[in-house]
């Protein structure tokens, strides 16, 4: 590296050429983040920070006492972003539109508190809302808010703003986990949607949290024909 080139990202540049290059072989231990600091001309929170990011992609292992190698099967992940709805039907060149259809507090069902780990007494701001593309349906947002995680959705206006796309700008999250699945249109899905009972209907279900407070818990139901396009 040259001088002036000690950021985590030109360390972890120079991580990466090395396991590519077969330099550090797949198995293969890793030197310590204060020897490779020294190295590299780096503060060792930077090696720290470089080999972090490495090891999301899959490509070492870290367990503490033991260091780091080089992963013997690396696994390719793929990465995913919260989409704003709007900006997805508009980068298709179609008009955008939501429409808000309940808003409401509530006791969320089982399977919803579970997703939160909230108590059965605790009643969450429960949205539902569609937004379309061109006028026609596009996902159905069926969405759980938590209100003391979030006090300020107390204030938000969902009939000019999606809870979709107010979230991901005004709240700041560090973590969740996403579920995708398909299944058949109910009666419900099908009135919304304009599709036919039983119609084939993807679906991404999504928990965000921050610490340890869980903020939200949302089923997006896409209509009929719905690809999910993603990097790795």
């Amino acid at each position: 590296m040259t001088d002036g080139a000690n950021t985590w990202q030109a360390v972890q540049a120079e991580v990466l050429r090395r396991i590519r290059s077969g330099q550090w072989a797949p198995g293969g231990a890793i030197p310590h983040e204060a020897d490779l600091a020294q190295e590299l001309g780096c503060a060792r929170t930077t090696v720290n920070r470089a080999l972090r990011e490495v090891a999301e992609m899959g490509l070492i292992e870290r367990r503490r006492r033991a260091g780091s190698r080089v992963a013997m099967r690396p696994v390719r992940r793929a990465t995913l972003d919260i989409p704003v709805l709007r900006d997805e039907i508009e980068a298709r060149g179609a008009a955008y539109a939501f429409t808000l259809q309940k808003r409401e507090m509530a006791l969320p069902p089982v399977s919803v508190q579970a997703r939160l780990a909230l108590g059965a007494d605790r009643a969450l701001l429960h949205v539902v809302g569609l937004h379309l593309a061109d006028g026609h349906p596009y996902a159905l947002e069926d969405r759980w808010i938590d209100p003391e995680a979030v006090p300020q959705v107390q204030d938000a206006d969902f009939t000019t703003l999606s809870p979709n796309e107010w979230l991901v700008l005004t709240i700041p999250f560090e973590g969740g986990d996403i579920a995708f699945s398909a299944h058949a249109a109910t009666q419900g899905e099908a009135a919304a949607l304009r599709c036919p009972e039983g119609a084939a209907l993807f679906v991404v279900e999504r928990v965000t949290w921050r610490g340890e407070a869980r903020l939200t818990c949302v089923r997006l139901t896409f209509a009929p024909g719905h690809r999910l396009v993603t990097v790795i």
